[in-house]
C-alpha cells in the first residue's frame, strides 16, 4: 500500500472538512480536547495510534483509508483485506449467495470498490444480452458494461437520465482519497456519447419516486428501481468494500414478465 506524502494531520483534517464537521463538533464526538485536536492537524502533535483509530471512526473513514492514515502515522496497518475466494471467506460468500438467490426472479448483482462484478444471480441475464463479449470479461465494469456504446447503452430507453445517474453515483465516490483508477473510469464513462439530454440535476416527474431504469427486451421494455446493500460492521477491507445492488421492478408489467 502506497503511503500518502501529506502528514497524518494534514489528513485527518481533510476527512473532517469532507465530514463538514468543526474542531469542535469533532472534539466532542471523539472526547479528544479541541486544544489537542488543533495540535494534531497542525503537526504539533504526534496522535497516538489509538487516537487516529478513534478519529477515523468518529470521521466514518473506510477501513482502507484508515490503514493508510496509520501507516502515514508511523504505525503499522490493522485491518485485513482477506480475498473473497480464501476459505476464511466462507460464510460472507454463503451470505452472498443467499441474497443474491433469494431475490429471484429479480436482478441482483454483487460489486466491489471499483464497480468490478462479483458475482450475479441468474435474473441478471436480462442485463446481459448484447453486450459484447470484451466487456463481460473478468473482471468486467458493471458501470462501463452499463454505459459503453457496446454495452446495455443502446438498449437504455432512458439513458440520459440513467446516466446522468450513474455519473453522480461514481463522482460522489471520487473523493480525495478515492483513488486514481475512480477517476479514470469517471472520464473515461463522461467520454462516451450520448444522444440524449442529460439533466444536471435529478428531478421527478409525475408520479416518479426513484429514478428508474428502462430496458428494451424481446419487444417490451422493462422499468426496474434498485436497492444497494452493504455488510454492517465490517472488519475487513474486502467486506467493507462489496455492495450488493438488487432490482425490483418498477411497475406491474416488469413484475408479470420477470415473473413469467
Amino acid at each position: 500500500m502506497a503511503t500518502e506524502h501529506r502528514p497524518v494531520g494534514q489528513l485527518l483534517r481533510r476527512w473532517r472538512e469532507e465530514r463538514r464537521l468543526s474542531q469542535l463538533e469533532l472534539s466532542s464526538l471523539s472526547g479528544v480536547s479541541t486544544r489537542h485536536l488543533s495540535f494534531v492537524e497542525t503537526g504539533r502533535s504526534q496522535p497516538s495510534r489509538e487516537m487516529v483509530l478513534r478519529l477515523a471512526d468518529q470521521l466514518d473513514v473506510p477501513l482502507r483509508e484508515r490503514n493508510q492514515l496509520l501507516l502515514t502515522a508511523g504505525y503499522a496497518p490493522v485491518y485485513a483485506q482477506t480475498p473473497l475466494s480464501s476459505p476464511h471467506m466462507t460464510q460472507v460468500r454463503a451470505a452472498i449467495a443467499q441474497v443474491i438467490a433469494g431475490h429471484e426472479p429479480y436482478p441482483a448483482i454483487v460489486v466491489d470498490r471499483e464497480w468490478n462484478l462479483v458475482d450475479a444471480n441468474g435474473a441478471a441475464g436480462v442485463f446481459m444480452t448484447g453486450i459484447a463479449a470484451h466487456l463481460l470479461q473478468p473482471p468486467s465494469n458493471v458501470l462501463r458494461a452499463s454505459l459503453h456504446p457496446d454495452g446495455l447503452a443502446p438498449r437504455i430507453v432512458n439513458l440520459g437520465e440513467w446516466r446522468a445517474h450513474l455519473l453522480a453515483r461514481l463522482r460522489r465516490q471520487t473523493g480525495f482519497a478515492a483513488g486514481e483508477q475512480l477517476a479514470e473510469l469517471y472520464a473515461e464513462l463522461s467520454a462516451y456519447p450520448c444522444d440524449q439530454p442529460e439533466p444536471h440535476v435529478e428531478l421527478p416527474g409525475p408520479g416518479d419516486i426513484v429514478v428508474p431504469l428502462r430496458v428494451r427486451h424481446e419487444g417490451g421494455e422493462l422499468a426496474f428501481f434498485s436497492v444497494l446493500t452493504t455488510f454492517g460492521t465490517p472488519l475487513d477491507i474486502t467486506v467493507a468494500e462489496l455492495s450488493i445492488e438488487s432490482f425490483f421492478p418498477a411497475d406491474a408489467r416488469t413484475a408479470t414478465a420477470l415473473r413469467g
